[in-house]
């Protein structure tokens, strides 16, 4: 019998986000709804293109002087340039003084990547703490960067549905010094609940005492609250305190360029001594990894972000995305209590962001699904931008039978 190299290697699991589009596709049923996947769409349930990235599109399909270069190992100049003073903000005291390293990546899991290799690399072979629960592909992306598995810190309290807060602390103060610390700046994936101002104080003060190298991941800005200050606010105040952090950044959402897959690293630094050192040794493992970057994305989100009236148009449309997410948040919530679904479902209207995190139970969900052909993942994440007028309260009825059938089955 013939023997290969790979007879040895194992089936992975699928992942149980994108396997959920998958399952999706192949259902006949045309009463099927997609709660899973984590990108808006309009209220007819279509992919939306903002106007004014179409624009730029066909302006520079249209000029004779675009090419199709490559770019640097560190990207796009003038997307790096802007995208720092975004996240950061443009009177970000390490900006001024030149202690901030940015550089294009692959989205914002390209961002996570690269910054965990250099940590495994440069900084040592820390462990990396993360909220519990989380985004499923940061348990993936740490060990593939060469850093131990990571490690749980308590961040959802199922009771109230809101941020455990003194769990949180409480597991912050263990931990071992030095390590890294996953943090979503805006809108947390899967749950939608964010701490406070005063808690993201308190969260700051743990840090800092226990030497803690913060890691924010921003897959969410302005698409959170409608506004990129107000959901950069954490992000900024963490940066202002002085310490040595990263911070990864997409425009996935955004800017509705998913595919385009446009994203940046910053590294920012206590001092500015070590900043071309740090730099270069980005850039020599961008090179090893993929080179450099897609210019496509790049170009189109540094020509937003540079131009005054195409910035603002930009604000318009974050604004009426995130509006709509939270008329769908209203319906939802509103539907279940003229239904009498049982609970209280003001969580929804709560939480934040693209995701809430209904409190259904996996059996629930798989009921839903079984009959119902409404697609979520397992733990009850819901994407609010999945939802439209024509299907919130056929969702509202299927979660209602969901939570009394189940637990008459128990």
């Amino acid at each position: 019998m013939h023997s290969s190299i790979f007879d040895r290697v194992k089936e992975a699991p699928p992942d149980p986000i994108l396997s959920i589009s998958a399952a999706y596709r192949a259902d006949p049923s045309p009463k099927k709804v997609n709660l899973g996947v984590g990108a808006y769409r309009t209220d007819d349930g279509s992919p939306y293109v903002l106007p004014i990235v179409k624009h730029f599109e066909q302006q520079f399909a249209n000029d004779p002087s675009t090419t199709h270069e490559y770019l640097p190992q560190d990207g796009f100049t003038n997307f790096n340039y802007h995208s720092a003073r975004l996240i950061l903000g443009h009177d970000s005291s390490a900006l001024k003084e030149e202690r901030v390293v940015t550089v294009q990546a692959l989205s914002g899991t390209g961002a996570l990547r690269i910054g965990f290799a250099f940590i495994a690399n440069f900084i040592g072979n820390r462990l990396v703490y993360i909220p519990n629960p989380t985004w499923s592909n940061h348990r993936n992306v740490v060990p593939q960067a060469g850093l131990p598995p990571t490690k749980n810190y308590r961040y959802f309290e199922p009771n109230t549905r809101a941020v455990d807060i003194e769990g949180l602390l409480q597991d912050l103060s263990i931990a071992i010094e030095g390590s890294i610390v996953i943090f979503h700046g805006c809108a947390h994936n899967p749950t939608g609940a964010d701490p406070s101002k005063a808690d993201w104080q308190r969260i700051l003060k743990v840090v800092k005492s226990k030497k803690l190298v913060p890691f924010f991941d921003n897959a969410y800005q302005g698409f959170a609250s409608g506004n990129l200050d107000t959901d950069a606010w954490s992000t900024r105040l963490f940066v202002e305190s002085g310490i040595d952090m990263f911070v990864a950044q997409s425009y996935a959402k955004n800017m509705g360029m998913y595919g385009e897959r446009v994203g940046a690293l910053n590294v920012i630094l206590s001092s500015s001594g070590p900043v071309t050192a740090v730099k270069s040794q980005l850039k020599q493992l961008i090179r090893a990894m993929y080179s450099n970057p897609p210019l496509h994305g790049a170009r189109i989100a540094a020509a937003i972000m540079s131009d005054k009236e195409s910035f603002r148009q930009w604000e318009m449309e974050l604004e009426k995305m995130s509006a709509r997410i939270q008329t769908m948040r209203l319906r939802l919530r509103d539907a279940l209590n003229k239904n009498g679904a049982p609970g209280n479902w003001d969580h929804i209207v709560n939480q934040i962001g693209m995701f809430s995190f209904t409190g259904l139970t996996s059996q629930q969900v798989a009921f839903m699904r079984d009959k119902y052909h409404i697609y979520m993942t397992s733990n009850g994440r819901v994407s609010m931008a999945g939802l439209t007028e024509s299907t919130v309260d056929y969702v509202a009825d299927a979660i209602k039978d969901a939570v009394e059938s189940v637990v008459k089955q128990d």
